[in-house]
């Protein structure tokens, strides 16, 4: 059975299969072509400028579905009456430390200020491309999310709290466990990946997908994962997916396991069941690879017989179910 909870080796989760992570071999490995190619794998210019109307949150989408890709894995999911914000980041850079690390490639085009009211937020794993410490302290103080269900895997609400989320509004969810969201379940499921906010604490906190099921529209949300044999079954016990988003960015064959790049995801979409639409994410926003920042998105759109949906950062755009959207902004 590989849907099931999470097992644990000491004080370490332990993936759902054998994986391989990586560590300083690979740095050493990466590290020439990481620091000499890095003018290849950025935008000439600022993409943009990509602005989000707030004042369209104030209608409810005609469709039930409508989300704000934010760029990378940032996304604000309308769904069936329910608003869920996925994997926070607002910060100039992927980082721990303000002044170095991977930068974004053009602004937030929403103000954290301007967020209209959540019902929840998700937080797939602790990653600071995930989860940024200076936006979660933001929005703790915001009133748009004093009502709001922070949703994570164990462990990594005990970094929100740090970060002044009250412990009352986390929960922490095991693989396979739930959560309703007024008429909305969350499910966290099974990923391919790992944890960790230094070298130090791999592992220690659990990483998580997400089945969210709405009374009208089901959606799967991958957050990182390399691709694995599990796939299969979340499709079937979970499925039929309106909306699946998968990861196509920070890909690499040296860290194949951890993250499945465009290829991966086609791949990975049929396991799942293959219907609905293919949303693409985790790429576009930053440097984390060796790839050209467009590389994934281009692969991916070259796939023939492939639904995909693929808005503009920052437009608040709804779902029509099995219609295409193919935006070109990073062109």
């Amino acid at each position: 059975m590989l849907l099931k909870s999470a097992q644990r080796r000491g004080r370490q989760f332990l993936n759902p299969v054998s994986t391989q992570v990586g560590g300083l071999s690979t740095l050493f490995k990466v590290g020439p072509e990481f620091f000499l190619g890095a003018k290849a794998r950025s935008p000439k210019g600022t993409p943009g400028p990509f602005r989000t109307d707030a004042d369209i949150y104030a209608m409810p989408p005609r469709t039930g579905l409508r989300i704000t890709w934010m760029g990378h894995a940032t996304s604000i999911l309308e769904i069936d009456g329910v608003r869920i914000l996925i994997d926070p980041v607002w910060e100039e850079r992927a980082s721990p430390t303000a002044w170095s690390g991977p930068r974004r490639f053009f602004p937030a085009p929403l103000g954290l200020e301007k967020i209209p009211d959540i019902d929840a937020v998700i937080v797939s794993h602790d990653h600071y491309d995930h989860l940024g410490a200076q936006t979660v302290r933001a929005m703790a103080d915001l009133p748009a999310f004093q009502h709001a269900q922070w949703i994570t895997p164990l462990g990594v609400g005990a970094i929100l709290k740090k970060f002044t989320v009250p412990a009352a509004s986390c929960r922490e969810l095991d693989w396979m466990d739930s959560v309703a969201v007024g008429s909305v379940q969350v499910t966290a499921l099974p990923a391919r990946h790992f944890s960790g906010r230094s070298l130090f604490n791999r592992f220690e906190t659990l990483w998580a997908s997400f089945a969210i099921v709405g009374v009208r529209h089901r959606i799967y949300y991958g957050a990182d994962s390399g691709e694995w044999q599990g796939f299969y079954d979340i499709g079937e016990q979970f499925g039929p997916f309106d909306l699946t988003m998968l990861e196509i960015g920070a890909s690499n064959p040296l860290w194949a396991d951890i993250h499945m790049g465009p290829e991966g995801a086609v791949r990975s979409f049929w396991a799942l069941g293959g219907s609905g639409l293919l949303m693409p994410i985790h790429w576009g926003l930053f440097d984390l690879a060796l790839h050209h920042w467009t590389e994934p998105i281009e692969e991916i759109c070259a796939v023939k017989g492939l639904k995909l949906w693929s808005p503009t950062p920052g437009i608040p755009t709804e779902v029509v179910i099995g219609e295409e959207l193919r935006s070109d902004w990073w062109r």
